[in-house]
């Protein structure tokens, strides 16, 4: 989805094994947004990417994610 949007990506794997996946948004030095977790569920990815997607769409509507509102036609898009 990253790709998709023109969003950088960044992955942080640990040395011991961790099941659950998390996904966080993070504009310049602001905290970073939890957006997703899987708590080791087997999840579709369908679901996850609805999940994204959502989440992404509403962030872009608050003043504090300013770089978002430029993809959030794109989101639509991907429906």
């Amino acid at each position: 989805m990253a790709k998709l949007l023109k969003l950088n990506v960044e992955v942080v794997t640990f040395r011991k094994k961790f099941t659950p996946i998390y996904v966080y948004y993070k504009e310049g030095e602001e905290e970073p947004i939890p957006i997703y977790c899987d708590n080791s569920e087997r999840s579709d990815m369908q679901e996850i990417y609805k999940v994204l997607k959502n989440m992404i769409f509403v962030l872009s509507f608050h003043p504090k994610h300013s770089a978002l509102r430029s993809v959030r036609n794109e989101v639509i898009r991907f429906s």
